[in-house]
């Protein structure tokens, strides 16, 4: 499941104090989704980080506005840092304004994420 970003569901992964609450273009490396943005911390030998990216990009797919951007964790140590990034694969979803609403650590259900974006757009 994916949790909101305040801790009130379960299945959040939680990350501690002085988590930044935005990320914007320059930190994805790409343009935000015009609707919502669903962000995938990934490493290279990581198994579920290959399903992840599958689930994320068909939903993305699905969804108008929407867009998946995978980061690679060893790549981006310092985002990793700042977001309190502990293992992968972790899925952020963003809204429109790059606020992080939802966010879970493994291999997220598709029908969790596209509840997950509701929250977003």
């Amino acid at each position: 499941m994916l949790g909101r970003e305040d801790g009130q569901e379960r299945g959040q992964d939680d990350a501690g104090g002085g988590v930044p609450g935005f990320l914007d273009a320059a930190e994805l490396g790409v343009q935000p989704g015009r609707r919502a943005t669903l962000v995938q911390f990934s490493s290279a030998f990581c198994q579920p980080c290959r399903a992840t990216r599958r689930i994320l990009a068909e939903v993305a797919g699905m969804v108008a506005g929407v867009v998946h951007v995978e980061i690679d964790a060893e790549d981006r140590l310092d985002l990793v840092r700042s977001l309190g990034i502990e293992k992968t694969p972790t899925v952020l979803v963003l809204d429109a304004a790059g606020r992080i609403v939802r966010r879970a650590a493994g291999m997220p259900r598709k029908v969790d994420v596209i509840a997950a974006l509701g929250a977003a757009v």
